[in-house]
């Protein structure tokens, strides 16, 4: 099998808990990759085999530590590939995933190491998300998504997800970045920190993350 495939496969298994408990069906994961439900189970049958995840029929499908410790090598690719590309290269946030899809399947261990050295070893990536260390292991703070987060909330910006790059831009436009504090004075509306009240784009609440 061609390692992005893998890859593809094993990344999106590990985005899926990262911000929430719940395990991945074999659905969610045909949905997430845009893939026929048939195509899915016989690659996670595939995977099972190598022992890179675990999985039962008609259960959930998790990550095994060989599995976690593959996506979080290549997850760790990605995200130091798009913090480069901001800091070097004066990409905005909304342009970079796509750049870093391509790119993390082509650069070598040896310039990885390069960036990574340049950059400082980074924490995060432009959107908050943490970069694995070499180990693997990840380091977050607790969170609380900001559509399940009561109102008078305050909490700081930990992470905005980088599924919609058109919200990117919205959330720009409003002045909401990771790192910024605001607090919850509505359904749809923040307050932010030394600033007015915020009326936020249709789906944001949903796509970010605060500190509890």
């Amino acid at each position: 099998m061609p390692s992005p495939a893998v890859d593809d496969y094993l990344k999106t298994i590990y985005h899926h808990t990262e911000w929430q408990s719940a395990p991945i069906t074999p659905s969610q994961l045909a949905a997430m990759l845009g893939l026929a439900p048939s195509t899915v189970t016989e690659m996670v049958r595939k995977l099972a085999s190598q022992d890179l995840v675990s999985h039962r029929p008609y259960g959930p499908v998790t990550l095994t530590e060989t599995g976690r410790r593959r996506a979080a090598s290549i997850i760790r690719r990605h995200r130091l590939i798009e913090t480069w590309l901001v800091r070097e290269f004066g990409y905005a946030w909304d342009e970079v995933h796509d750049e870093a899809e391509v790119l993390e399947h082509t650069i070598s261990d040896r310039l990885l190491a390069g960036i990574a050295e340049r950059l400082g070893d980074p924490r995060f990536d432009p959107h908050g998300d943490a970069i694995p260390d070499a180990d693997g292991e990840v380091h977050r703070e607790p969170f609380v998504l900001l559509a399940e987060a009561t109102i008078g909330h305050e909490g700081r910006i930990l992470r905005v997800s980088d599924r919609d790059p058109a919200l990117l831009r919205a959330l720009e436009e409003r002045g909401i970045d990771v790192g910024h504090t605001l607090i919850v004075s509505g359904r749809d509306s923040v307050q932010l920190d030394g600033g007015g009240s915020v009326v936020l784009p249709p789906g944001a609440a949903a796509a970010i993350w605060v500190t509890a």
